[in-house]
Order: C-alpha cells, then sequence, then structure tokens
C-alpha cells in the first residue's frame, strides 16, 4: 500500500513539474504523445477509484501477479481505446488543463488507496482480488509508465529506486524467471516489457528467460 502511494506521488509530482511544450514529444507508449499518456493515466486514476468502491463477495480469483495477462503482441496504437486517448488528450487543449484533471482525479484516488481495508475484496475486469493487491498491481503499472514519461525526456524525474526495485520483482513472477543481476532495474522493465531493445551484450545476458521476452502486459 505504501509502495503504491509512494509511486503514484512519484508519477504525479513528475508530470506536475514538465513545461507546456514537453506535452508534445514522444512518450515511452507506442503512438502516443506525452500528453496521451497523461490523459490516459487520468483514466487509471478513475479506474482505481472505481474498483475501490466495486467490492466483491467472492473469493479472490487473482493477486497482484496473476491480474496480469501477457498478450501476444506489443500494442500499435490502433486498438479502439488506444486511438481515443490521443483525440481525449486533444480536446483538452492546454497542458494546464491536463495537469489540473490529473491532480484533482489522481489526489482522490491517493487517497482511496490510503483509507482503504487491504482485505477488502473488490471486483474489475471480471477479477476479484483483495485491494491490497489491486494496489501492488498498480504499482507496476505507475512505474511502467514513469519510464514511459520519461522515455524521451532525459530531464523529467524519474521513478523511486523503491518502486523501481518492486516493478522489477513483480515482472519477474510474472515471467516466472529472474533477470540477471547486471540488468539495473530500469532495464529489466524497459527490455522486458519491449520499451528498448536490448543491447548485444544484454542480448545474450538474459539465457533461458529470452525466449520469453517481450512480456507485453494486458
Amino acid at each position: 500500500m505504501d509502495l503504491f502511494s509512494h509511486s503514484w506521488r512519484a508519477l504525479r509530482a513528475a508530470i506536475a513539474a514538465l513545461p507546456d511544450e514537453e506535452f508534445d514529444q514522444l512518450s515511452g507508449c507506442t503512438g502516443w504523445l506525452v500528453r496521451d499518456l497523461v490523459c490516459h493515466l487520468v483514466i487509471d486514476a478513475q479506474d482505481v477509484l472505481i474498483t475501490l468502491v466495486t467490492p466483491a463477495a467472492s473469493e479472490p480469483t487473482a493477486d497482484a501477479v496473476t491480474y496480469w495477462e501477457l498478450q501476444d503482441a506489443p500494442p500499435t496504437g490502433e486498438d479502439p481505446l488506444d486511438a481515443l486517448i490521443p483525440r481525449l488528450a486533444a480536446a483538452y487543449g492546454e497542458p494546464r488543463w491536463l495537469k489540473f484533471h490529473l491532480h484533482d482525479v489522481g489526489s482522490a484516488a491517493g487517497r482511496a488507496a490510503e483509507l482503504a481495508d487491504p482485505a477488502l475484496r473488490v471486483s474489475t475486469q471480471d477479477k476479484v482480488l483483495t485491494a491490497g493487491d489491486y494496489l501492488s498491481a498498480y504499482v507496476l503499472e505507475w512505474t511502467l509508465h514513469h519510464l514511459d514519461l520519461t522515455a524521451h525526456l532525459p530531464s523529467a524525474a524519474g521513478p523511486p529506486a523503491e518502486t523501481l526495485a518492486a516493478a522489477r520483482t513483480s515482472l519477474e513472477k510474472i515471467a516466472g524467471a529472474a533477470f540477471p543481476a547486471s540488468f539495473s532495474d530500469e532495464a529489466a522493465l524497459r527490455i522486458g516489457t519491449g520499451r528498448r531493445r536490448p543491447t548485444d551484450a544484454e542480448q545474450a545476458a538474459p539465457g533461458d528467460l529470452a525466449a520469453k521476452l517481450p512480456l507485453v502486459l494486458g
């Protein structure tokens, strides 16, 4: 729960500090500019709020690891929802309105997470899981999108070391194998999810894990 709050605050702070012109730069998400990514995060924050007030009576069917489903191919930006995001983002006009909406909804999502009972069972995407597991899964979501935010913005603040390490651990559990110790947490996350190509040295390092990469999360 603490890592959720830590990762979410760091991501929102990095966005709040961006100059307006950087909202038109490419993000690490295929087909999306930074403003599109921020718009997606507004929707993510809404999803957190909705899920935390959608209790379930049945036993959990997923946890923080099995919440994620591996997809066959990376996103192309042509999925109807993915394609909708740039249109929504453009409708905001000035970046300040996107910043305001993310601050408004994002702060509410952060407070809801802090107040949530970790043992509460919630329902989302036809899955039932505890609020604690749901919020733990989002540490990976926030951290990966923080890396997407900074992919072409080297001056922007990156994810905290603690959340990078936690996200790496989560990705290794999803993969069922560990990344080489020579990989930094950031490299493991970027290479592991196909966000960047490995160097020649990195290409040889993963061993048995190489056949499973990239891990496309959905």
